[in-house]
């Protein structure tokens, strides 16, 4: 949370706490980060003092200090003192370290799916907790949410009310943030659980995407869209999106409960966390089982063996038959595999034929030459499927042709010459 200096207008001390720094300013009042004898930081907050005398706000206040008394549970600030008597009234809660769900969206852009579910399942069971001791929220929303160290806080019960309260502070005037209402809260209906459930709804929402689900505009643009149009959530992740969209759904009815809120994003943010640990490079592939099921390209393209210079290549030592199999080394020369072994022209083996290793003279028969045989590694295939000449048995050869050919044409005239002229 954003610290800043006290102003001059500022009180330094109230009640028993020294005050030490604002930490932000709203419609009531003001909240100082303050300590007391021992030590114990607290969030102080302060009504305005052109709001002192107003007996309407008084009254809200009083409200925010009873229901942060009546609730039970780590999902708020737990309540210091307060002193609703005074000039102007003051109470202090416990300091809660760690951004707003607002300015951590606002700095680090939006939150992962497996985070929002994270976040919203916590929320969700402390509104259990809210609810169970009969009070609204009424304004929950991004910048309410305090991401401490132990988990998301609900703050700022200022415009909190019994359940089955009217929303309405005057004739037509809704309390509330606009793009975080409830339609009923615009309307001006009495509110329930599911009041909160659209708010959290909406704040999950711009956990995903940055922005709210009702976009930007006036106040009354705002409403009207919360009461007449359907979020949009294109950018919320599609495995919260069907939970959001029944959160904001125009008839409270239509919501689901905190509760079953807490149970569902615990199961998605368990799957998502889940699903990001399993995001890691594939362990590479024995030679082992790529033989023994034949090219892995070729039965799963998705799959590709080990590649080197643009082509699978069998490990060092061992020479890779087209059935995946091995196979041995004659005088120097890759002896390929017999075309009756159920493989294909593609080295793929035919469907319902498993192709099996056929260990040679000089391999062993996990394919790997044994030391001291000096296999050679097979002549890289042609495009053709057939392997090029040795250029060192061609040498051979051509040397045989032309030492036979010189010794013929030597016989042939060595047989006319003794013949004589006839």
């Amino acid at each position: 949370m954003a610290m800043m200096r006290l102003r001059r207008e500022d009180p330094r001390v109230v009640g028993s706490f020294r005050l030490h720094r604002r930490l932000g300013a709203g419609g009531m009042g003001v909240v100082y980060l303050g300590s007391d004898k021992k030590g114990q930081r607290v969030a102080l907050k302060v009504i305005r003092p052109d709001l002192a005398e107003d007996q309407e706000f008084r009254s809200r206040f009083a409200r925010e200090v009873s229901a942060a008394r009546r609730i039970r549970g780590g999902c708020t600030a737990r309540l210091v003192a307060a002193d609703l008597e005074a000039d102007r009234p003051w109470f202090a809660t416990q300091y809660v370290p760690g951004p707003s769900l607002h300015d951590k969206v606002a700095d680090e852009g939006p939150l992962s799916a497996a985070e929002v579910a994270a976040v919203g399942a916590a929320l969700s069971e402390g509104l259990v907790a809210v609810h169970e001791a009969g009070v609204v929220h009424r304004d929950l929303k991004p910048s309410n949410i305090l991401l401490s160290p132990k988990g998301p806080r609900i703050i700022d019960f200022g415009i909190a009310w019994a359940t089955g309260a009217s929303t309405l502070t005057h004739v037509g005037t809704a309390v509330g943030s606009p793009g975080f209402l409830a339609p009923e809260q615009v309307r001006g209906a009495a509110v329930t659980p599911a009041t909160d459930v659209f708010s959290l709804g909406a704040t999950l929402a711009y956990a995903s995407m940055g922005d709210s689900p009702f976009g930007h505009g006036s106040s009354e643009v705002m409403l009207y869209r919360v009461v007449h149009e359907e979020a949009q959530l294109q950018g919320v992740p599609d495995a919260l999106a069907p939970l959001v969209r029944a959160c904001l759904a125009k008839d409270p009815e239509e919501r689901p409960s905190t509760l079953q809120l807490s149970l569902r994003l615990k199961e998605i943010a368990a799957r998502e966390a889940q699903g990001l640990a399993d995001v890691r490079p594939p362990a590479p592939r024995s030679p082992d089982s790529e033989r023994a099921s034949g090219r892995l390209a070729d039965a799963y393209p998705d799959r590709e063996p080990r590649r080197q210079g643009g082509r699978a290549t069998p490990p060092r030592g061992a020479s890779a038959s087209r059935n995946g199999g091995p196979s041995s080394s004659r005088g120097g020369r890759s002896v390929p595999p017999s075309r009756g072994n159920g493989s294909g022209r593609n080295g793929a083996p035919r469907q319902g034929t498993p192709a099996r290793p056929r260990p040679r003279t000089g391999t062993s028969s996990r394919g790997g030459t044994r030391p001291g045989t000096g296999a050679r590694r097979p002549a890289p295939r042609t495009g053709s499927g057939l392997r090029p000449a040795n250029p060192r048995l061609l040498r051979q050869r051509l040397f045989v042709f032309v030492v036979v050919t010189l010794v013929v044409a030597f016989g042939i005239a060595l047989v006319q010459g003794c013949q004589g002229p006839s």
